[in-house]
């Protein structure tokens, strides 16, 4: 399966597909997995987790009362709303703003901005020509 915008072609694997596919697609469970893809990027939120991934977007991200977040592309200008729980970033030269990050902020990618106004995460900064500031 592939979904296509304007600005982004993304195949879906088997694995992920089955996932979907099987765990409450129908939206009786509030756990289920769900998905969104659009010219702002690939979401994908399994139980608290929300995985976002795009090349050259401008999006808002929304992790509401402590969801984990991962991050994957480049060069795209994230803003994310509400209380984050972990936070993973790779991919290269994304720019992100966070209201909050109250667990763990891992930075794995390459010339990443990083900038969170309240929290004070665990920062792992493991990639390479990152910045990463409060305030």
């Amino acid at each position: 399966m592939v979904f296509r915008s304007s600005r982004l072609v993304v195949p879906l694997t088997a694995a992920a597909a089955v996932a979907l596919a099987g765990c409450g697609a129908d939206g009786s469970d509030p756990n289920s997995p769900s998905m969104t893809a659009g010219t702002s990027g690939l979401q994908v939120e399994i139980a608290n987790t929300i995985n976002y991934g795009s090349v050259g977007t401008t999006a808002t991200i929304d992790c509401a009362n402590r969801k984990s977040l991962t991050i994957g592309g480049s060069n795209n200008t994230l803003t994310v709303t509400g209380t984050c729980d972990r936070v993973t970033i790779g991919g290269a030269d994304n720019r992100v703003t966070f209201q909050e990050i109250d667990g763990g902020l891992n930075v794995v990618g390459l010339n990443n901005t990083v900038s969170y106004a309240a929290g004070d995460p665990k920062v792992d900064d493991t990639g390479s020509g990152n910045t990463i500031k409060k305030g």
